[in-house]
């Protein structure tokens, strides 16, 4: 078999042009990216003025030769991160027995009242009485 060589990378844009992304890279590698990091697009730390104070090599070697779940000393700026300080002792004011409140008293919700149903006599029809209740007797002088 023969080996091939490496395809470029070429991609269409929506207008139909062509463009290589390797080649975009190689160009503006050390052009410092956009972010709050302070890193160049090739993953260089930055300095003042963009000059470059550590290089991505050197940062990629300090990850892999350190154990996982370990945590660096130092930041990546050089930075010693220091220990933190033991708690000042402060003093603790014991707390006096508070008086136990008396119990609640128990209040029963009010029944609603028992009304008696009286049955209709459907064969006779009754006299309408002359004592009128509720919303009748409401209604009575209305007209």
């Amino acid at each position: 078999m023969v080996a091939r060589a490496p395809r470029k990378r070429m991609y269409r844009t929506m207008q139909g042009r062509m463009v290589d992304i390797e080649k975009l890279r190689a160009a503006n590698e050390s052009v410092q990216a956009v972010g709050n990091m302070n890193v160049n697009s090739r993953g260089d730390v930055l300095g003042p003025n963009g000059q470059v104070i550590t290089s991505k090599e050197k940062i990629i070697a300090k990850y892999y030769e350190q154990p996982k779940g370990m945590v660096s000393d130092t930041t990546v700026k050089g930075k010693v991160a220091t220990a933190p300080q033991t708690p000042v002792k402060q003093t603790v004011q014991k707390m006096t027995p508070v008086a136990a409140k008396p119990a609640l008293k128990k209040t029963v919700a009010p029944q609603p009242k028992k009304v008696e149903v009286t049955p209709v006599e459907t064969s006779k029809p009754k006299a309408e009485s002359t004592s009128k209740s509720g919303i009748d007797a409401a209604l009575d002088g209305l007209e």
